[in-house]
């Protein structure tokens, strides 16, 4: 049976007048959540968080109105699930970026109804002969993730090989917001950083992160809350974290932007990227038997 049958899904997995299952962009499956708390939508290639927002409030992940949804492509926005390496692969060039799991089908494992009228899903990566020759590892990963007035997530690493293995990863997460220029991000005051757009250089934040144009940043020993705060739309974006000590604060400004070819005129003004990931210093080893769990939560304030 193909365990991204979307009838056999909806039948299984579906909640009446909460969660769907249905075909969505160029024949991708795609999970629908609408429950009394807020909105959302899955693609199950990468088990892709495309969409969230709680009910009265305006969209918090973007997705580009150019992502592509072909198979094996890797979609523009949403929270990308970056495994088990972030960004170019160590020591094989020719290796995808970001590893595999977020261009790889999933399938589904769980879908319930919380009493505080949230809704949880897990998701469990489909392995298969190409991606073992790229990482020849036994090593199940799975997604957790809830939707209600908070996201949830939850990245879940099984070691169930007889030696140790060290990844790196993230939850790639793409924020909207109204104007980058306009935002900052607080939490990192103090952190030392990775500057990518600098030759890698390592440099000091001080005051909170704002934007004039390409940024690429590890921070370092990141543990604190992150927080946007946009005037713009009037709210912050909290974004807290435990199993990282890595973030990754990217905007490619306009001409990568431009360059990447899937963002539309003046996308990047309106995205910032806020990834709690295990990156650079922070890639995690797991022992025989072990489990590791990078776990997140986003919730909206009102600006005051």
């Amino acid at each position: 049976m193909d365990p991204n049958d979307i009838s056999v899904l909806d039948q299984r997995f579906g909640i009446t007048g909460e969660v769907v299952f249905k075909e969505g962009p160029n024949g991708q499956g795609v999970v629908e959540i609408s429950n009394d708390l807020a909105m959302a939508s899955i693609a199950l290639q990468g088990a892709h968080l495309m969409s969230w927002a709680p009910h009265q409030e305006e969209l918090v992940i973007w997705l580009s109105p150019k992502a592509k949804f072909g198979p094996g492509e890797s979609i523009r926005g949403g929270v990308p699930v970056c495994w088990p390496w972030f960004g170019p692969h160590p020591g094989e060039s020719s290796f995808p970026a970001h590893g595999f799991a977020r261009t790889q089908p999933w399938e589904v494992i769980e879908v319930l109804a919380l009493e505080d009228g949230s809704n949880r899903l897990g998701f469990r990566l489909i392995r298969s002969d190409e991606t073992y020759a790229l990482w020849p590892h036994s090593t199940p990963l799975e997604l957790y993730m809830t939707i209600g007035t908070t996201l949830e997530m939850e990245l879940v690493t099984h070691n169930d090989g007889p030696a140790p293995v060290t990844i790196g990863e993230a939850l790639h997460t793409y924020f909207q917001v109204s104007d980058i220029r306009r935002i900052s991000i607080h939490g990192f005051d103090g952190c030392s950083y990775i500057d990518k757009t600098d030759e890698g250089r390592r440099k000091q934040q001080s005051g909170p992160a704002t934007f004039s144009g390409e940024t690429d940043r590890i921070y370092l020993e990141s543990t604190a809350d992150s927080v946007i705060e946009d005037p713009g739309l009037n709210r912050r974006i909290r974004i807290a974290k435990r199993g990282s000590r890595s973030t990754v604060v990217w905007n490619p400004w306009a001409e990568k932007a431009e360059a990447l070819g899937d963002f539309d005129e003046d996308g990047y003004l309106r995205m910032v990227c806020v990834e709690s990931a295990n990156a650079a210093d922070d890639v995690v080893t797991i022992a025989p038997g072990g489990t590791h769990r990078l776990r997140v939560r986003y919730t909206v304030e009102p600006l005051r």
